[in-house]
């Protein structure tokens, strides 16, 4: 009798014998959507509901080629919505923004410049929308390839001591963080509600959607699914240790190839992202000062719209390329406890209280701002008030050249006002760099203990295998471990435990997994976490098959820890680059421009009012001359614009140098925000501060000299 023919008796007789059909499973599916909900970033989520909006106004059919691509992509990312919906968002939105941006570009600023600059966003997300299942689907094998050389470790470690593959895929998704443990609890889900017959039927489906990105993680579980069949026990282990081999290998050769072809792309995304438009701007106060049209606002529409977003593309094509690597997590998400440590902590007596991040960086960041903004609010209250320092003007409003606006002031052209604009960079700066900084601090150093753990711990887990191998039971055989590793992160990690069981009169299983006094609680890590439950599991079956267990664990994270190490000398060259970009060489840059850029300001402002002054006392030819010089823009606005730029690539560059070196690892992501924004910000300040002070004094004393010889 064939298989499916016993599935179709079994099932029978279970009908008849609880009185009724088995259908699928639902309590399973709702279990399923309600973490698919949690997992998905709020991103996705919102993507949904405007697609299913959307398709409400029109429906619109894809062709049959695209759509099936489309679906694929939509598949991947766990998205619940049609290719049809894609479309159909993807013409209503851009749209709804031409028509909008149009109506109001002419009507409340009659201008030309932002009627084209919405038609030019609205046509560029028709594309972008279409693309965007493509971009989240990237992102979503980012995460999850990123995880995978853990998925295949987990399954190999449980699969070691108990040969059972649901099992064993249950316990690396427990272990590891979404997305691929979204993808595994799917797999064993979709058996659950009755779309598959079989756990290795529902995972071969799913390993299908790699076929055309990861062939290493889908041999490996083949290896794995292949030691079920085995009656030899070495072979069956041969197998599962070949699985993790290969992935490794195969990890390995990939970033090899990867750090190899990623010179070029890093090149094109420095010269394109910061050195064209920084220098750029040495030219731009030459270029206005000769078009009376172009304001400050097109060239923060230019800058602080559309390049950083021209960036911020070139970089996702980067990472989208990225192979499967091995990478940190957020154990914030797969810890929810330690969620409240990403508040600003503060300690009075034995309690803690938590203060949001966001509350305190946004004050702080509006209370430099307002320095920033000073000149405009003293302009508005008093517009006649100056001040002068050092021969240095605060506001130095000016009168209008240009026929259309003559006699409307405009400014501030003051050398203080262009230093008091410092503060505004700063500000976004520090609430950018705040948040993300008091967010991830204290989680960081958590994980960075356990880290440490992590890097001994394998040589721990062989000593407490040589202990269980000698007879000595295992609530002792951490005790003795501890002493052999004293001064350690890991014979403090193993003295907790002693400690526990000792004094406190818990068991193994509670010393270990106890939420408040628990060693594993203390010390967050998937790794070491999945290694007690695999002692836990095995130590049931004999001491000697939990040494075994543990002696093998110990061999698979040395291996794991050596490619890890190997990775990070690969992409050490690339990353060290990257960083003195962000650290030194972009806001040096933008701050020496932006020091000429005040200076040839300045000159300009002299040589244009100079000019005008001539012209209205009869000179002809002046005259002619004169209506070339239009209305400078303040580099009051210039640093403004340029300031925000830098913030804004600053956080781009650090988003993709981390994705680079770590994979999604958004924990290290923040921190790295944190220190980067902050500090190039005011690098980027200070070297713009002391090159607009020289160099205006410079200017100064020049045209002095010239206009008192003429």
């Amino acid at each position: 009798m064939k298989e499916q023919d016993l599935l179709a008796k079994y099932r029978a007789r279970l009908a008849q014998e609880l009185g009724g059909t088995l259908g699928p499973r639902t309590t399973q599916s709702r279990e399923y959507r309600q973490f698919r909900q949690e997992s998905l970033p709020n991103q996705a989520t919102w993507f949904e509901k405007l697609c299913k909006s959307a398709e409400k106004i029109i429906k619109l059919r894809v062709p049959a080629d695209k759509a099936a691509i489309m679906q694929e992509h939509l598949t991947i990312a766990h998205l619940n919505c049609t290719p049809g919906s894609v479309l159909s968002l993807s013409y209503i939105l851009p749209s709804l923004i031409i028509v909008l941006g149009a109506l109001t570009s002419i009507l409340l600023f009659n201008s030309i410049f932002f009627t084209l600059f919405f038609v030019l966003i609205g046509l560029s997300l028709i594309i972008i929308i279409q693309k965007l299942p493509i971009y989240i689907a990237n992102s979503w094998r980012l995460k999850a390839s990123n995880q995978m050389v853990l998925c295949i470790f987990y399954v190999v470690t449980y699969m070691r001591h108990t040969s059972n593959l649901e099992n064993a895929i249950g316990f690396a998704a427990e272990h590891l963080s979404p997305p691929l443990s979204l993808d595994l609890r799917k797999v064993l889900w979709d058996v659950e509600t009755e779309r598959f017959d079989t756990v290795k039927d529902s995972l071969d489906a799913y390993l299908e959607t790699w076929r055309k990105w990861n062939g290493e993680f889908i041999e490996a579980f083949h290896l794995i699914e292949g030691s079920l069949y085995e009656t030899s026990e070495p072979r069956r282990v041969e197998l599962l240790d070949k699985a993790l081999d290969i992935m490794l290998q195969e990890t390995y050769e990939k970033m090899l190839h990867y750090a190899h072809n990623l010179k070029s792309p890093i090149t094109t995304l420095h010269m394109l992202g910061i050195i064209l438009p920084v220098l750029g701007l040495v030219i731009l106060p030459l270029v206005v000062s000769f078009i009376g049209t172009a304001k400050w606002y097109h060239i923060a529409a230019l800058y602080n719209v559309l390049l950083p977003v021209i960036v911020y593309y070139l970089g996702r094509n980067i990472l989208s390329t990225r192979p499967t690597g091995y990478g940190d997590t957020d154990i914030g998400e797969v810890n929810p406890e330690l969620q409240k440590y990403q508040n600003f902590v503060i300690k009075i007596g034995g309690k803690e209280i938590f203060i949001s991040p966001m509350v305190l960086s946004i004050t702080v960041g509006l209370a430099i701002a307002l320095i920033g903004f000073l000149p405009l609010i003293l302009h508005a209250v008093a517009p006649s008030f100056e001040f002068e320092l050092f021969g240095f003007k605060l506001q130095d409003y000016r009168a209008s050249t240009a026929p259309e606006t003559a006699g409307v002031l405009l400014g501030p052209y003051g050398m203080i006002a262009s230093v008091l604009s410092l503060a505004i960079p700063i500000a976004l700066a520090i609430a950018i760099g705040w948040y993300a900084r008091m967010k991830s601090k204290n989680v960081i150093k958590i994980r960075e203990n356990a880290k440490r753990l992590e890097n001994e711990f394998a040589g721990a887990l062989f000593q407490l295998g040589n202990r269980l191998a000698d007879g000595i039971p295992a609530e002792a055989a951490f005790g003795r471990v501890a002493e052999m590793m004293p001064d350690t992160v890991s014979g403090e990690f193993f003295n907790l435990v002693s400690t526990n069981i000792r004094k406190l009169g818990m068991g193994l299983r509670e010393a270990l997994f106890d939420p408040r006094r628990g060693a594993v609680a203390a010390f967050p890590s998937a790794i070491i976490e999945s290694s007690m439950k695999v002692l836990i599991e095995s130590i049931k079956k004999g001491p000697f098959i939990a040494a075994n267990a543990l002696t093998n664990v110990s061999r698979y994270i040395k291996e794991i820890h050596a490619v890890n190490e190997r990775l990070q000398d690969l992409m050490a060259e690339i990353i060290s680059d990257m960083k003195s970009q962000i650290t030194f060489l972009t806001p040096a840059i933008s701050g020496i421009v932006i020091g000429i850029t005040s200076m040839i300001t300045t000159i300009l402002g002299a040589l244009g009012t100079q000019v005008t002054k001539l012209s209205t006392e009869g000179a002809g030819r002046v005259s002619s001359i004169a209506s070339l010089f239009g209305d400078s823009i303040p580099t009051y606005y210039f640093q403004i614009v340029v300031g925000l730029y830098v913030v804004q690539i600053i956080t781009i560059l650090t988003i993709i140098a981390n994705s680079i070196e770590n994979g999604a690892d958004k924990l290290g992501e923040r921190y790295a925000i944190g220190q980067n924004v902050i500090r190039s910000t005011i690098l980027y300040c200070l070297i713009a501060l002391i090159v607009m002070v020289i160099f205006n004094s410079i200017a100064v004393r020049i045209m002095t000299a010239t206009l008192a010889t003429s």
